[in-house]
């Protein structure tokens, strides 16, 4: 790329914009009106507006770019345009995304650092692209990282690392970064002691922790983090870490007010493993003491393994079932969940929600926002859900296929009922057809 192939040529500004335009016959005499002729390219950019471009760019065109000119060298190398990087890490057989060049990444290392910020890594399955992960992190002795996200794209990847070469180089990362505020590490095998090294090295700064998925890390993991960092106000976390005990240590009077707390409910082995219960008043000194918190469920079980939730009243907020979920389960919701303002149904089978429904718009008189697919409910039952609820309903995504025409409404008509309820226009969601 060239800076000539770049310039606009021979533009011409008017230094007044009072100046007439010349008549015609009168062209002689333009050179005596006020302009002139000025060359401009990208060249000759304020460092600020070439940094602004370049933090848009991927880094293999931004390494490119730097070779243009001298000045879009300089911006290449100011500390602002490093404190936010994802390296991208895969087997180009196995994946879809580019992954970052090696000489770059050393490059990175040697030369920035110290200035990332914001850095997470973007790995593939493969179990070489989460090693050189992990090569990365622990050459990251000179950084002050204040957030960290390591991302797989497809399972397992992380978690078919040695845990100890995972928490080795993890660990460099925990202890050299002094103030880090969020970590989101999720599928990896860190464990109860790396937690411990987090807690010393940055218990007045850690504000959101996302660990779920991760085998090796127990409630008593969870305590330390709890008891120590004062500041945490977002928490996510799998189920069968959840405790009575953790749940009391969340509701302190020596801990913050928790703002964000997510749960996943997942069974590793379906049908093998019999859920524990989470007492009623241990959900409620957390409420008690963070009013306020979002509690966030997401499901994927079986119909079977629902016997011990939603039995008592549960401060649920928002919930997500990835699997199908019983009509029983969603009653008892409707009973004993009042806080919940969201509802995602993916599966349902084909037995239709219509009294389940209306019973959640009776009961949960705070929820806003419903998704519904892969189940049935008839249109009247739906036109009478959304009748109870009222305007309130911000959000409303459900799929053409859960309508069932009824003797009262047909699908051509749902629109118009629904949409009057609602105080605005609204359609069902179509599946594309490509």
């Amino acid at each position: 790329m060239k800076r000539n192939s770049l310039s606009v040529e021979n533009k011409i500004v008017q230094l007044s914009g009072a100046v007439k335009q010349p008549k015609l016959g009168f062209y002689s005499s333009l050179n005596q009106t006020h302009t002139h002729t000025v060359r401009l390219d990208w060249g000759s950019l304020p460092h600020h507006v070439v940094l602004r471009i370049f933090q848009y760019l991927p880094l293999l065109d931004r390494a490119r770019a730097s070779s243009v000119c001298r000045r879009w060298n300089e911006v290449f190398h100011i500390p602002d345009l490093w404190r936010k990087f994802e390296f991208e890490l895969n087997q180009s057989a196995t994946s879809y995304f580019k992954s970052t060049h090696p000489d770059l990444i050393q490059q990175i290392i040697k030369k920035h650092s110290a200035h990332l910020q914001y850095v997470s890594f973007k790995v593939d399955s493969s179990v070489e692209s989460a090693e050189a992960a992990c090569g990365i992190l622990s050459q990251l002795v000179n950084c002050s990282i204040q957030t960290l996200g390591l991302i797989s794209t497809a399972k397992p990847s992380f978690m078919n690392v040695s845990e100890s070469h995972f928490v080795s180089a993890l660990t460099v990362v925990f202890i050299n970064s002094k103030s880090l505020s969020s970590i989101k590490i999720e599928d990896t095998p860190v464990d109860d002691p790396s937690l411990k090294i987090l807690v010393a090295n940055n218990s007045d700064t850690l504000r959101l922790l996302k660990m779920s998925s991760c085998p090796h890390v127990s409630s008593d993991g969870i305590l330390c983090v709890a008891d120590h960092c004062q500041g945490l106000r977002e928490l996510a976390l799998n189920y069968y870490i959840l405790t009575d005990e953790l749940l009391f240590a969340l509701s302190s009077e020596t801990h913050v007010n928790l703002e964000h707390l997510r749960i996943d409910v997942v069974s590793e082995n379906p049908g093998q493993i019999k859920f524990h219960a989470i007492k009623k008043h241990s959900w409620d000194a957390l409420i008690k003491h963070s009013p306020r918190v979002n509690v966030v469920m997401y499901f994927f079980l079986c119909e079977e393994e629902f016997e011990m939730f939603f039995k008592e009243e549960t401060p649920v907020t928002h919930l997500y079932f990835g699997c199908s979920v019983s009509k029983v389960v969603l009653g008892r919701i409707a009973l004993n969940c009042p806080r919940l303002t969201e509802l995602v149904v993916c599966a349902n089978g084909l037995q239709p929600l219509d009294n389940e429904l209306i019973c959640v718009a009776e009961h949960c008189t705070n929820l806003t926002a419903l998704g519904l697919s892969e189940c049935e409910v008839s249109c009247s039952a739906f036109i009478e859900f959304v009748r109870l609820c009222g305007r309130r309903l911000t959000q409303l995504s459900i799929m053409e296929e859960v309508l069932i025409p009824d003797e009262d409404y047909s699908l051509d008509e749902i629109h118009t009922e629904v949409s009057k309820y609602l105080g605005r226009v609204w359609f069902p969601d179509v599946m594309p057809l490509w």
